[in-house]
């Protein structure tokens, strides 16, 4: 009986302390997320352009390298 009420104080200290931390957060503005969504999706479209030219051109050396040993 001693450990339950021991274990339910200890639940209830934990959510105190939960709610206490997170009172603490400082959420960004939506100015802010909106202009750090932009720069993630400008920053993921140049480098997957980055990664599809490369690919391009391995692509294209590898064929290159096909044709003049295969025959």
């Amino acid at each position: 009986m001693a450990e339950e009420k021991k274990t339910k104080k200890d639940r209830g200290r934990w959510f105190r302390e939960m709610k206490s931390e997170l009172k603490k957060i400082v959420w960004p503005s939506g100015q802010k997320v909106a202009k750090n969504t932009v720069t993630v999706i400008l920053c993921s479209l140049c480098i997957g352009a980055c990664i599809w030219i490369f690919d391009g051109v391995a692509g294209l050396a590898i064929k290159t390298l096909l044709d003049v040993f295969a025959g």
